[in-house]
């Protein structure tokens, strides 16, 4: 037997071997919840430890952008020229379990704390920030990486630009970037602009409501739609934390501010108020983890349904509590935390990268785990042998 032949016929009875066990693994996950340490390969770089980053996902990589660490050693201050600041893009490689920090062209920005970060398409939009002294050096601009040609560039907008913020929170809505919140380091803020990406054109948003009716000044909250409303989940002030029983939602349609009274779980409650927290969105349901609510370092990790809007409490927690982390989840449903601060009194600071099934894994996901355990080569394998090999041209790409 050629040594295609002896490939492909493993590759089937791995398939076979695979199916077996599917079901089993699909209830295991979500059972148990577990959250597993992820682990890397020996000799490889990892991100140092920081915290104020963000991160996103695709089906391939997590990307993980810029972040803070006062702590010399633990940083790597003697190799980091933005020291106590990291002006880096990282992926984190699925198919491989590797990190590798990208080398890009055009212009990274320098406000690399608290930033705001989506992913759209193969560009990772990157708004606001600060650099230091916190609040000092504050950004409005929308930075633009192409992921696939790892270039920078800088989107040239026109309108009345949001004020130099930090901390606020956005999203992408057909077409639109909405940012909310945030602070000048000094002024919490309520404001509410829209960026239309096809025109480049920034608005911003006066709601109906009176004054008195709008949500309360805030920054490290997050936030999740469902088409027709933005919902504001936590965050607060230097001084204080905003509770979950009640969200504020802004309506699309009416341009208004509503006030969403949430259910509690119904032998616990409700999440307690939390700020610097992560937040994941699967369809209508909306996961958050961590963050600090003014005394402690929150490790819980919290469900809520936006047609319901019940809590749900998960029996997952984070290895080790943490706020200001980052989180994101795949299209396939699996999250990812990253970093943050995990000791209050020490200011210490992670580099820890855990993960989490939030949804029942596809018969395609666990199987494709599976294989790549199984034969981890494939990865070194050009594309044409893949192709040959049954590997469908989406499944090629995660390898790459």
């Amino acid at each position: 037997m050629i040594d295609q032949e002896k490939a492909w016929y493993k590759f089937n009875v791995a398939m076979e071997k695979s199916s077996v066990t599917l079901m089993a693994d699909a209830c295991l996950c979500m059972a148990v919840h577990n959250v597993n340490d992820v682990s890397t390969f020996p000799g490889h770089r990892t991100p140092p430890a920081r915290s104020g980053h963000r991160c996103v996902a695709d089906n391939t990589n997590l990307y993980v952008f810029g972040g803070y660490n006062p702590d010399y050693d633990e940083s790597g201050g003697s190799e980091n020229e933005d020291y106590p600041l990291f002006r880096e893009l990282w992926r984190y490689h699925f198919a491989t379990g590797c990190w590798q920090q990208i080398r890009t062209e055009g212009y990274m920005p320098t406000e690399l704390a608290s930033m705001s970060a989506v992913l759209h398409g193969n560009n990772l939009l990157v708004f606001g920030g600060t650099g230091i002294p916190f609040g000092e050096n504050n950004g409005n601009d929308v930075h633009v990486c192409n992921v696939k040609y790892k270039r920078w560039s800088l989107l040239n907008c026109r309108g009345k630009k949001p004020n130099r913020i930090y901390g606020q929170a956005m999203v992408i809505i057909n077409g639109f970037l909405y940012v909310f919140g945030g602070t000048t380091g000094y002024i919490y803020s309520t404001d509410l602009h829209r960026l239309d990406l096809t025109t480049r054109e920034w608005i911003h948003l006066k709601p109906n409501n009176p004054p008195d009716d709008l949500p309360e000044e805030r920054y490290r909250h997050e936030i999740a739609h469902d088409g027709q409303r933005i919902y504001i989940l936590g965050g607060g002030t230097s001084w204080t934390s905003y509770p979950l029983d009640k969200v504020h939602a802004y309506n699309l349609e009416t341009n208004s501010w509503e006030e969403i009274t949430t259910k509690p779980h119904e032998k616990i409650g409700y999440p307690a108020p939390r700020r610097c927290h992560s937040c994941v969105q699967i369809r209508n349901d909306v996961f958050i983890c961590g963050g600090y609510n003014g005394e402690l370092i929150l490790a819980d990790l919290w469900k809520i349904n936006l047609q319901t809007f019940q809590w749900s409490k998960l029996p997952a927690v984070m290895p080790e509590p943490a706020y200001f982390h980052c989180a994101a989840v795949t299209p396939a449903g699996c999250m990812y935390i990253h970093g943050g601060v995990v000791n209050i009194h020490e200011n210490k600071r992670t580099g820890s990268l855990f993960k989490i099934w939030l949804a029942v894994p596809s018969l395609l996901e666990l199987c494709w785990e599976k294989l790549l355990k199984a034969f981890p080569h494939l990865t070194s394998l050009p594309a044409m042998q893949l192709l040959n090999l049954g590997l469908t041209q989406e499944l090629i790409e995660r390898l790459k």
